[in-house]
């Protein structure tokens, strides 16, 4: 496993879409190394969820921290959304030392692949349920930052404040 360089904001890579995968790539030995990458990359930057895109693969492929701990989802899609929506604080390897707050919906179910190929359905409530609508964004080109109503940066000098 290596670490791989995330992509920052403003570069437009992050606002290109990504394609699905199909069978055969989900199960090659390319793809499986790029899965150990982004979870070694989502440790090493002690972060809760990476997108492909942020890594400047555009495939639908994320990484979420659950209760198994980093798991990968290809092809995910948001088959249901629960009406009752909460305000999360969020914030992004991609756009470091910024945080807004983002309305998103309180639960969703999630639809994907997993490394073997196998179908996996998750419902999502809490956190888990705000990293997969994130990092599910990042596969259709869609930052925090567009959806946030509060952004705020958290510069070294502001750091120095709060300790």
């Amino acid at each position: 496993m290596s670490h791989r360089t995330v992509l920052t904001h403003p570069n437009s890579v992050l606002r290109e879409k990504s394609r699905a995968l199909s069978a055969a790539e989900i199960l090659s030995d390319e793809l499986q190394t790029l899965v150990d990458d982004m979870k070694q990359t989502t440790k090493d930057d002690n972060g809760v969820g990476l997108a492909a895109p942020q890594v400047g693969e555009h495939i639908r492929l994320i990484i979420c921290e659950t209760k198994k701990g980093l798991q990968e989802f290809f092809n995910p899609e948001i088959t249901e959304r629960s009406d009752r929506m909460t305000n999360s604080e969020e914030g992004c390897l991609s756009i470091p030392d910024v945080f807004g707050v983002v309305t998103r919906h309180k639960t969703v179910t999630v639809k994907a692949v997993d490394r073997t190929g196998a179908e996996v359905i998750i419902k999502a409530k809490g956190l888990l349920s705000v990293i997969f609508q994130h990092e599910i964004d990042h596969l259709d080109g869609i930052l925090f930052i567009d959806r946030a109503h509060t952004i705020h940066d958290m510069t070294d000098e502001k750091r120095k404040q709060l300790i």
